[in-house]
């Protein structure tokens, strides 16, 4: 196995952590008789030599080794070393030379692929099964040897991966597809097992939706539920606690499950009706596995497309009543993430939070405690039953960090907090480091129940802090919002025009001509954030100069020259503005049809800009009328998702809804 092993200049070599001299001690452990031992080298195989799926000069090194130690039977867990080569070979490394070196190096070994593919072990039979398929170059070869396994195969949990593997090779090789979709038809239909026939289904709506059933959904949840009254339950192995371990721990219980349903969710995509059907029979399973693996597909649904999800979502919330920790705990936390559209299982989430005030906290290793998820859930609802759970919180000596966030969902409905929130507001050290992550979940539930008695003690958070600690121009910005918004900014004049030369400045502006409409002192401020380098800064003096309306024509011209070029978000802000101040739509409707495709996180102020001109808003309706047709959300074209994407979509889709009506 290790023939020539030391042969190789290990110390020259480099991995992840420096130099790959302890990859050979790993390489060896791998064969190792000690399940400690194989599951720390493993660990350093993924850790160092081949860390986050990059491919080091070491990592080539390793590939003849790792193919060796793969064929000897007498190697315990060579399931994973053929995983390990797969991922090798399919790696996509920052080095494209590298990339393609390791590529060929996995298909020079490939031959033992189809060697593996027969072997006694079922996980090395499963790990092999679409490693033929992505390195042996012999396309009619490689059908039949799927075909062949598929018919001596009897290990169920070998059976999906060729399955997917017949899927795959459909897709690389499309001249010789149609022998491996009429393999998927066959395998999909009586009298193959439950599982078996679900994993060809997926295989089939990816790459043949045309030769799938009728019933296609219905037939589904039955194979489903039948398999699930056949699966045997999972069983933790022991062994020593390494990061290979706990990756699998966190893992599906029901891992092969949970994949067969992604992959025909993912391949029924923009069929949302139909993934809706699928997903409520998935979560009415007897079976609390299958009703776990349904809510964490539900969360991709419901953050990636639009859908009527009230069904769902009480299903969802059915999940709630449960001696099942896990399934409760993920149906709390994909709720949480609905805010509003989480309402039809308020009902649950309320008793719940009634039952169990354990739950109301939950604190972090090392960390103050937060929110816990089922109140945060039912007050993103806006619930006003979430108040005295809330109420008891905010008595106590300790609120859990960022509750007046959670607080801010429910609006005048929180009014009763206001005397707690106040008290708290008040209490804050402002010489403290935490000032201002303690302040601004504060200063923003005040602002959502609209406490003007509250104005002492904001005012407090400016004028109080000490100088030099940096608490007070960390949670200014947060400060003149909030008194601009209670009406408030009267009394902080002296303190806001002590702003209007730091990076608050455009903010302070707008609070004191909000405050005195004196036009004439806050222009020149304006106008010189305009001309920042800093885009967020620019972008903040258009918002303000738009509050400002016709009182800030001056500002035209420059105003004109922002919309014709930089970032679309830029000149999205400044179209507003201009409209605002002018009138005109003719300068700001192209402006706002190009950044609508352009970039879609433009589309909300798009849209809200767009509620506030009426009629002339007109020559757009293609863009407001067509929006709500997409069944994907907005946000989902983004390149990372935020804890956001499902309310601000929601917001957009009710904005459309006011331009047309307003039209």
């Amino acid at each position: 196995m290790f023939t020539g092993i030391d042969e190789v200049d290990w110390d020259s070599l480099r991995h992840a952590y420096g130099s790959a001299e302890d990859v050979p001690g790993w390489l060896r452990a791998l064969a190792s008789t000690d399940t400690a031992e194989r599951a720390t080298a493993l660990d350093g195989m993924y850790g160092a030599v081949h860390h986050q799926g990059r491919v080091y000069d070491s990592t080539l090194a390793c590939v003849p080794f790792l193919f060796a130690l793969a064929a000897r039977e007498e190697v315990p867990e060579r399931g994973c070393i053929v995983e390990l080569l797969v991922s090798i070979g399919g790696s996509s490394a920052e080095d494209p030379e590298r990339e393609r070196r390791a590529r060929e190096a996995v298909r020079a070994g490939a031959e033992a692929f189809a060697m593996l593919a027969g072997d006694p072990d079922p996980a090395v039979r499963q790990a092999a099964a679409g490693a033929l398929v992505r390195f042996l170059d012999e396309p009619p070869r490689v059908l039949e040897l799927l075909r062949q396994r598929l018919r001596a195969e009897r290990d169920d949990s070998v059976l999906p991966a060729l399955t997917e593997a017949l899927g795959l090779f459909a897709q690389r090789y499309p001249a010789h597809a149609g022998g491996a979709v009429d393999l998927l038809a066959e395998q999909s239909a009586p009298p193959f097992a439950p599982g078996q026939r679900l994993a060809a289904l997926g295989q089939l709506a990816l790459r043949a939706p045309g030769r799938l059933p009728a019933d296609l959904v219905p037939a589904a949840v039955r194979l489903l539920h039948q398999r699930s009254a056949q699966r045997l339950p999972a069983r933790e192995l022991p062994g020593t606690d390494t990061l290979v371990r706990r990756i699998r721990r966190l893992r599906p219980s029901d891992e092969q499950g949970a994949a067969l349903l992604r992959t025909l969710h993912g391949a029924l995509g923009d069929r949302v009706d139909d993934r809706i059907a699928l997903l409520s029979g998935q979560l009415a399973s007897p079976d609390p596995v299958d009703r776990c693996n349904a809510v964490w597909m539900s969360a991709v649904l419901f953050r990636g497309w639009r859908g009527a999800y009230d069904g769902p979502v009480r299903l969802l919330g059915a999940q709630l009543d449960t001696e099942q920790d896990r399934l409760r705990d993920a149906a709390v936390s994909v709720l949480a993430e609905l805010y509003a559209l989480a309402a039809p299982a308020a009902d649950e989430l309320h008793m719940l939070v009634t039952a169990r005030p354990d739950l109301w906290t939950h604190r972090w290793e090392r960390s103050s405690p937060t929110l816990g998820g089922p109140l945060r859930a039912l007050a993103r609802t806006g619930d006003p039953r979430a108040v005295p759970a809330l109420a008891q919180l905010l008595a106590g000596p300790a609120a859990p960090a960022g509750l007046g966030c959670e607080v801010a969902h429910l609006g005048p409905a929180a009014a009763p907090l206001a005397p707690a929130l106040r008290d708290r507001l008040g209490r804050i050290p402002l010489a403290s480091p935490t000032a201002a992550r303690l302040a601004v979940p504060l200063l923003t539930a005040v602002r959502a129940v609209g406490d003007r008695d509250a104005v002492p003690e904001v005012l407090r958070l400016l004028s109080g802090a000490p100088d030099g600690l940096g608490a007070r121009d960390e949670v200014a910005g947060h400060v003149i919002g909030t008194l601009a918004d209670l009406g408030a900014a009267p009394q902080a004049a002296p303190l806001l025009r002590r702003l209007l030369h730091t990076r608050h400045a455009a903010a302070a502006a707008g609070a004191l001509w909000s405050a005195d409409g004196d036009a004439a002192a806050v222009l020149p401020v304006l106008l010189r954030e305009l001309r920042r380098a800093d885009a967020g800064l620019r972008r903040g003096a258009l918002r303000q100069l738009g509050r400002l309306g016709p009182a800030a024509r001056t500002a035209l011209p420059e105003l004109r020259r922002l919309v014709r070029s930089g970032p679309a978000r830029e000149r999205v802000a400044a179209a507003g503005a201009l409209w605002h101040i002018a009138g005109d739509p003719e300068p700001v409707r192209p402006v706002f049809r190009t950044a609508w495709t352009a970039d879609p996180r433009t589309r909300v102020p798009i849209a809200r800009c767009l509620a506030t001109m009426g009629p002339a808003a007109a020559p757009l309706r293609d863009l407001i009328a067509e929006e709500p047709t997409h069944p994907r959300r907005h946000t989902s074209h983004g390149d990372a998702y935020g804890s956001h994407d499902i309310p601000d979509d929601e917001e957009l889709l009710r904005t459309c809804r006011e331009v047309l009506a307003g039209l």
